[in-house]
């Protein structure tokens, strides 16, 4: 694979919760680490961030030039989203060696239309979406592509091995005959009338599930429960 994304970053002091005054001013925080590297803090433009991560996701190889130095070559080995707003706030950087084999997970990416859904109302069924591999950097695939133009009938299914890899470069962790995709029939119509007649259980009826005596009785007042406090998050 060759490394075509580069992208500039310089060292952290800013550490801890003291990082979002860094997020305020564009800046996102990261950490460079890898086998025999030292752990080393680092902060980048988030506009550029944003833009390579679009373009490279967890698996592609990048060049990062700290403070002006020769680059390294890196995986994106994490990125953090915020919980809520989705926004991207953290990301971890692994620094490989090109002569060392690495393991990564590497997405998959289903292409072209099926004929069993298309003409025969199936419901495609996506098993694995990504597989974990091991590798030398420069043979690591960015995406493993899957044709479901080939599940023409419910009977087929598209396996591990059909994806033709290189197992001399790339081995796959997974079994050759591991399903990655196929097509399920449309349900029947006494399917779907059976679904619909079936009686909703009562609650009470359900094990372990016992209704609560009214508010005012004594027993539900000596018997209320009480508040439970979680744990805060961690920064």
């Amino acid at each position: 694979m060759k490394v075509s994304l580069k992208i500039s970053a310089q060292t952290r002091s800013v550490l801890g919760k003291q990082v979002d005054k860094l997020r305020k001013h564009g800046k996102i925080p990261a950490v460079l680490y890898g086998h025999n590297v030292a752990s080393l803090p680092l902060e980048l433009d988030k506009k550029e961030m944003l833009d390579l991560y679009s373009k490279s996701g967890e698996n592609t190889l990048i060049e990062l030039v700290v403070d002006n130095k020769p680059a390294r070559t890196v995986l994106v080995h994490d990125a953090q989203h915020h919980f809520l707003k989705g926004d991207l706030e953290h990301v971890d950087f692994y620094e490989v060696k090109m002569t060392e084999k690495i393991k990564t997970h590497v997405p998959i990416k289903f292409v072209g239309e099926s004929k069993a859904v298309k003409d025969l109302g199936g419901v495609l069924v996506k098993n694995i979406s990504e597989l974990e591999v091991e590798s030398l950097p420069a043979d690591l695939p960015p995406v493993f592509e899957v044709d479901i133009s080939k599940l023409q009938t419910f009977e087929n299914a598209l396996t591990v091995a059909d994806l033709g890899i290189d197992s001399a470069k790339v081995k796959v962790l997974a079994k050759p005959e591991d399903i990655i995709a196929k097509v399920s029939p449309p349900r029947s119509e006494e399917e779907l009338k059976a679904l619909e007649e079936k009686p909703v259980e009562e609650v009470s009826a359900v094990e372990g599930v016992v209704k609560e005596a009214p508010a005012d009785s004594a027993e539900g007042e000596a018997g209320a429960e009480k508040e439970t406090k979680k744990p805060a998050a961690a920064e």
